[in-house]
């Protein structure tokens, strides 16, 4: 991480971890329920000094604060607000964006908002779809809606461990990374996790959407990867997602589960080239063939006015 920078939104300061800040290209990376920012520490030194990765610390995680009113704070539309200072905040006008489980959603939600669509320009979903595995899905919500303590540290890494088994880490470093990144001491002098226990309260107070209809409105490129042995995002929906958004690019890391920590080249040079990739190739025949013309540009801004 090359910077670490606060930006006040609301009665909030949100930690924003930055690495090469000074490059041509930039990556929003956000992560998952229960993470930070600091997961993309590997992703951002391979993806290379081209790209200025912006990785934000959502409410409630990491280093940004606590709401004092998680019901509010705490959802979806609050993370919206929050994404959208960030943009604005470093000048963001269109920005390539990669989510992990939570942050995938939010961008999947950025998306296909009529209002917002045009601030993301590529979208990369960590396992993570418009279809969630029930099952998953409670045992996340069981395993983050309590506190956790333990009376050392060891006892802290060895429960990490068995919980984010499914990462697929395979170095004895990364995972002491990893447990050093995610404790909180107690005033007792116990261990905790670093983030609100309250996060949880999300699976509570949020509103339920249809997914499926933000998924058919997302017109950018998009690409979903996925864990080969995900809890979350199922095998059989990938097919169906990609029924709906036909140009859609599909990468299944093996020996992974929810979610791939996009820690290894396997994984980070499939999104680089996602990344690299010139737009028009990701039109139809059809589309490709005509995408500079006027009229082109015309349909295109026919569909989004009659899609709000």
């Amino acid at each position: 991480m090359d910077a670490l920078e606060f930006v006040r939104v609301r009665e909030l300061d949100i930690a924003v971890r930055i690495w090469n800040p000074t490059a041509s290209r930039t990556l929003v990376a956000w992560h998952g329920l229960a993470r930070h920012g600091g997961d993309f520490s590997a992703l951002a030194q391979q993806l290379g000094r081209e790209w200025r990765i912006i990785a934000p610390d959502t409410p409630g995680r990491g280093l940004s604060s606590w709401s004092l009113f998680p019901a509010h704070d705490y959802l979806y539309s609050h993370y919206i607000t929050v994404a959208l200072a960030i943009l604005d905040h470093y000048e963001v006008q269109q920005a390539n964006w990669l989510g992990t489980s939570m942050g995938g959603l939010l961008g999947m939600l950025l998306a296909a908002d009529p209002q917002h669509s045009q601030r993301i320009d590529r979208l990369i979903l960590n396992d993570v779809g418009p279809e969630l595995n029930k099952q998953g899905l409670i045992a996340l919500s069981s395993y983050f809606s309590v506190a956790h303590r333990f009376s050392s540290f060891p006892d802290l890494q060895s429960e990490l461990k068995q919980h984010y088994a499914s990462f697929g880490i395979t170095q004895e470093k990364e995972w002491q990374e990893l447990a050093l990144n995610s404790a909180r001491r107690l005033p007792d002098g116990s261990w905790t996790y670093h983030f609100d226990p309250r996060i949880g309260e999300q699976f509570i107070h949020d509103t339920p959407r249809d997914t499926w209809a933000a998924w058919k409105n997302i017109r950018c490129p998009v690409m979903v990867i996925r864990g080969a042995e995900s809890t979350l995002l199922d095998a059989e929906t990938l097919p169906r997602m990609a029924e709906v958004q036909p140009s859609l690019k599909v990468l299944t890391v093996p020996n992974c589960g929810h979610a791939p920590m996009l820690n290894q080249a396997e994984q980070v040079i499939p999104i680089r080239q996602f990344l690299d990739t010139s737009l028009h190739s990701y039109n139809s025949p059809d589309r490709a063939a005509t995408a500079a013309s006027p009229i082109y540009w015309l349909m295109k801004q026919w569909r989004r006015f009659f899609s709000q």
